[in-house]
């Protein structure tokens, strides 16, 4: 007791202010608004964005799929605001668009979706004609397949059968749609369409091309279709770049790159004259599934049709900072709270400091599992893994303050379990670690979500079984240059996993050397 009523406070209360600020800084770093030149304004419209007609709640694997006319009604009056004209890429469902296009005075580039399924590909094709004919006025264009090709559902020579098909019946220009690849590997398309559609993700290429160069590589590959396919003309069918999501290589999903690629890409198309198509309107939460996290947030706006400033104004990449702010200031103020009284100078530097990564680390955890979670089983793991870093966090606090009362009794249960708690962690990274080395297209880095118990248990190495221990710290330690490898030594996510990876084999081993 006397050491404590001796220690200067004035060391603790300056540890405390630093930490509250670091969190501080570190919400607000991620939040704070950049200031770009606006690519659409009240008096300029863009020329195009593709639509789809779910809902944050459905898909196109609904059985049955029943748009809500509502839905497609108050979005394309949204949309109006912004744009000339929508691309579709399906008619189920969608027989009501040219009249309500009509209403908000935008134009139409339907699409027909293409499939192994010769019945509903026929389906598609006959209602397509249907409604170009009878909507000469509101549809200018017509889409004969989306990337079939790619998917490997329909042959070059087939997909020419349709298009000629389709060509005989409308009076429309009529195009096909894929990634620009496969437009080179398949030039006999060319001669039958009116223009080109192509493709150009630059975060979706085989080799990624980062946000500083993404506008340039559009630039590079529109060059050559104009040179190579002239002189039909080309229509830059999809390109955008996603607001959430993994990094790969060098290209970093958020929202501000998002909006520097789409107002970069949108002065350079309009001042070369060229035609485009943004991807895409909305947010498409069901995409996730097949796509990884990413796949769900490419759009102009979000799931709830708010706008996510990618076309003008300020734009953030994470406009509720303030929320996880509050939260963090929570995980910090509860932090010191458990801790109690101080028992040590070191103590009295290292409680604010647990506190104030606690505050960056688990929170920045739930904000990435908010938005990458797509199933229960995803939602359970990353409850899991929060519920294990506030018994860490407990445990460390416990460690740290002057034991005494229901402060002690807790310690002793959590001391007792110890193992456990670095146990469950390790395994949690082995097996994130696995993904990450041999499926790792979708999934994301779980760096926030393991730091905390990795500085914790390395700093306090905790008993526990040692075979087990080493195994963990084998697998994870054994993924750190293969992950590395895959992803490519730009990649700073793949970093900052590697950096959190070493401190779990650090902790790992650690502990097997304590108990031996």
């Amino acid at each position: 007791m006397s050491a404590t009523v001796r220690f200067p406070v004035l060391p603790y209360l300056l540890a405390c202010l630093l930490g509250a600020f670091a969190i501080a800084g570190f919400w607000y770093g991620l939040g704070q608004p950049v200031i770009l030149p606006d690519a659409a304004t009240p008096t300029h419209k863009l020329q195009c964005a593709s639509y789809t007609p779910f809902d944050k709640d459905q898909s196109p694997f609904d059985q049955p799929f029943v748009p809500r006319a509502e839905r497609l009604d108050a979005d394309l009056a949204l949309l109006a605001t912004r744009f000339q004209c929508i691309r579709t890429y399906s008619q189920a469902g969608l027989e009501t668009l040219p009249e309500l296009a009509r209403k908000h005075g935008l134009k139409l580039m339907a699409g027909a979706w293409v499939s192994r399924d010769p019945v509903a590909t026929e389906q598609e094709v006959q209602a397509l004609i249907a409604s170009a004919n009878a909507n000469p006025d509101v549809v200018s264009a017509v889409i004969v397949g989306n990337e079939a090709l790619l998917r490997k559902e329909v042959t070059a020579p087939q997909l020419v059968r349709l298009i000629d098909k389709v060509k005989s019946q409308v009076k429309q220009p009529v195009t096909y749609a894929d990634v620009w690849e496969f437009w080179l590997q398949h030039p006999e398309i060319a001669p039958a369409v009116d223009f080109l559609t192509i493709h150009l993700l630059p975060y979706w290429e085989d080799d990624p091309a980062g946000i500083d160069q993404a506008v340039q590589h559009v630039a590079q590959v529109r060059q050559v279709f104009g040179n190579k396919f002239a002189p039909k003309d080309i229509l830059i069918g999809e390109t955008g770049w996603p607001s959430e999501g993994r990094q790969r290589e060098t290209a970093q999903p958020s929202r501000v790159n998002e909006a520097k690629f789409i107002r970069g890409f949108v002065t350079m198309a309009e001042q070369n004259g060229w035609k485009y198509n943004l991807i895409e309107a909305f947010d498409q939460p069901w995409k996730r599934g097949s796509e990884g996290a990413v796949g769900g947030y490419w759009g102009l706006f979000d799931a709830d049709r708010q706008d996510k400033g990618i076309l003008a104004g300020p734009v953030s990449n994470l406009p509720h900072w303030p929320v996880w702010l509050g939260f963090g200031a929570v995980l910090f103020a509860g932090t010191l709270l458990i801790g109690g009284r101080i028992r040590t100078k070191r103590a009295a530097l290292t409680l604010p400091a647990l506190g104030a990564v606690a505050g960056c680390s688990i929170v920045a955890w739930a904000e990435l599992a908010s938005v990458t979670s797509r199933f229960a089983g995803e939602w359970l793991w990353a409850g899991l893994l929060v519920g294990l870093n506030l018994i860490v966090l407990t445990h460390g606090a416990l460690a740290l303050g002057q034991k005494d009362g229901w402060r002690e009794r807790l310690f002793n249960a959590l001391e007792r379990r110890a193992g456990w708690w670095l146990a469950a962690a390790g395994f949690a990274a082995a097996v994130m670690m696995l993904g990450l080395v041999f499926e790792p297209r979708y999934r994301s880095f779980p760096s926030a979500a393991l730091l905390l118990p990795a500085l914790v248990y390395l700093l306090r190495p905790v008993g526990g079984p040692r075979r087990e221990f080493g195994l963990l710290a084998l697998i994870i330690g054994a993924g750190i240059p293969v992950q590395l490898y895959r992803e490519g030594l730009h990649n700073e996510q793949a970093w900052m996993w590697a950096l959190v990876s070493v401190l779990m084999v650090m902790a790992l081993w650690r502990s097997v050397r304590k108990r031996a």
